[in-house]
């Protein structure tokens, strides 16, 4: 697997993102499994796992921290902090908490939880309105500072935002959703990154699966299913954007590979200090995805790419009205 850099962060050209193997898409899946599956991607290259506090709440972190016990030093752990939930029973609140005492009382419970003495990279999840970005930065560099943390981290962050917190305290990378199904960090967010030497890091790089291919305006999800809630997942949407799908599908089918392949190579095309973290709960899906880190999209590869997206024009918003309130600006 080659590797990237996440500002001074060296970390394979692929992530995992581990949320779905606990959470959102449906009924957990079986622990014993997906200890191997996180295991079975370190052993093919992989070497940044994502989690978070809110995905369970806490089971998907302690999952990730049984699973990379034994080769914690070799693998770098994101987490993140920033809703509100009860630190004892779990409970979702509601809304947001980035307040500094509750960030290094999260900082405390993640750490027992991931069985580790350190964070590597410890993202904001989503910027509280109710507390300057600069106190949050500050809290953070006092974990940092105490070498529970190493690395500062915001998730769905606008560029100004961005811009404040990393003039307090310098961050490594900034995760939001990035792929052919969702373009917005084109604008404003790439390029402010590229500018302050801040590093990427794309989820659902796979548009929560609809670049697979796999995916119909016939497709039923489990009712526990978040896709459920999203308007670009009706199936109304999911028919009007087909056009998307069978623009990969035909590169892929030129190119002797598999959608995903392409949809994910097409992100790692784009800049150097991107690395998308595709999640997955089935090891061939997993050995799928991790194959892309070896696809080189030509240079007429992407121009095709570029003059196909240019007429198409997606049908529906990326997130539940709600979550959307909740993403920065």
């Amino acid at each position: 697997m080659q590797t990237r850099k996440l500002g001074t962060l060296e970390v394979s050209a692929l992530g995992l993102g581990c949320m779905g193997m606990s959470a959102l898409y449906g009924p957990p899946a079986d622990r014993q499994e997906m200890i191997k599956l996180i295991r079975a991607a370190h052993e093919r290259g992989v070497t940044l796992f994502d989690t978070a506090e809110s995905y369970g709440p806490f089971t998907n972190e302690a999952l990730v921290g049984e699973a990379l016990a034994p080769i914690r030093d070799r693998v770098v752990i994101a987490t993140k902090f920033g809703f509100d939930i009860d630190l004892a029973t779990g409970e979702r609140r509601g809304g947001t908490n980035s307040r500094p005492e509750h960030i290094k009382a999260v900082a405390d419970a993640c750490l027992k939880r991931l069985r580790t003495d350190r964070i590597d990279i410890f993202y904001q999840h989503r910027v509280d309105p109710d507390v300057p970005i600069e106190d949050v930065a500050h809290a953070v560099g006092e974990l940092i500072a105490a070498g529970k943390v190493r690395h500062f981290g915001l998730s769905e962050a606008g560029v100004q935002t961005i811009r404040r917190a990393h003039a307090v305290q310098p961050m490594t990378a900034v995760q939001s959703e990035y792929s052919l199904f969702w373009r917005g960090p084109e604008k404003e967010l790439l390029p402010t990154l590229e500018e302050l030497g801040i590093g990427f890091v794309p989820f659902s790089p796979l548009g929560a699966g609809f670049l697979t291919g796999r995916i119909d305006e016939n497709t039923k999800f489990d009712p526990t299913d978040f896709r459920n809630n999203v308007p670009r997942f009706s199936p109304e949407a999911r028919k009007a954007n087909a056009g998307l799908v069978d623009l990969v599908k035909t590169i892929a089918a030129r190119k002797s590979t598999t959608p995903a392949r392409i949809a994910l190579a097409w992100l790692l095309a784009q800049k150097p200090w991107i690395v998308p973290i595709p999640g997955t709960t089935k090891l061939h899906r997993l050995e799928e995805n991790l194959g892309a880190a070896d696809l080189l999209l030509t240079k007429a590869d992407l121009d095709e790419i570029a003059k196909g997206l240019s007429g198409i024009e997606i049908m529906g918003e990326r997130l539940p009205e709600a979550a959307l309130k909740m993403t920065d600006r």
